[in-house]
């Protein structure tokens, strides 16, 4: 399959690329426009992104029975579950760019937990970003992405690509009367309204668990284990 840039091609290579990916494994799949979000993305180079106008969006499911054994802290399982998952993102994000690459586009990986500036909590991008506008779901309350499905249990990788797409459209769903994770939430970050998310006592609070529980990383899970909105 050569690449097509017309709006028939954008359709046949969104199939053959979401097929490809579901039968690697993902959860979900779905194509941003993301020029508008190119003035958030950080440390990337220009010359490069200026070309990349669609984000690929994958997701993988978390393990519910990993997600349910967390109580009032993160336990070993959730970290070596967590730490493995972004590894399979990874190298699924490697797999996609492959096929791209092969059908003559550009591909642009973005690893799925990497901290660049560690001061301000930033990757190269928002996947959460790029997630909202592929279609994948909203930004809740604790301040990740939701998913209709799958509620908070999933992680995200993003390629951003040259290879033309069908993109969006953006989930219309929300957290609507769900409050479950304001009453779990052991910072108290979690507010009413999502723009009133607490960044500085959620980091607060994921520096003490790392300290005590031992775990080496900035993690929790808490909210993660209230959210399932196949649920509701």
């Amino acid at each position: 399959m050569k690449i097509e840039r017309t709006f028939e091609g954008e359709e046949k290579n969104y199939i053959a690329l979401r097929n490809f990916a579901f039968d690697q494994g993902v959860a979900l799949f779905g194509v941003a426009d993301v020029r508008q979000l190119r003035e958030e993305f950080f440390a990337l180079s220009q010359p490069v992104i200026e070309r990349l106008n669609y984000g690929i969006s994958l997701a993988v499911r978390l393990s519910d029975a990993v997600i349910e054994g967390i109580e009032d802290r993160p336990t070993k399982l959730y970290f070596y579950h967590y730490r493995q998952l972004n590894l399979s993102l990874d190298q699924l994000a490697l797999r996609i760019t492959d096929f791209i690459q092969k059908e003559g586009g550009r591909a642009l990986p973005i690893a799925s937990s990497q901290i660049i500036d560690w001061e301000k909590q930033k990757g190269h991008l928002s996947h959460k970003k790029v997630a909202v506008e592929a279609g994948l779901g909203w930004i809740g309350r604790n301040n990740l992405l939701v998913n209709s499905r799958f509620g908070s249990r999933i992680r995200l990788v993003t390629i951003l690509t040259d290879f033309p797409l069908k993109t969006g459209p953006r989930e219309g769903l929300g957290c609507g009367d769900c409050k479950a994770c304001i009453a779990v939430c052991p910072a108290g970050a979690i507010k009413e309204r999502k723009e009133d998310f607490d960044h500085l006592s959620c980091y607060r609070q994921l520096d003490c668990f790392r300290k005590k529980c031992r775990i080496g990383h900035h993690i929790c899970g808490i909210c993660v284990k209230a959210c399932k909105m196949k649920n509701l």
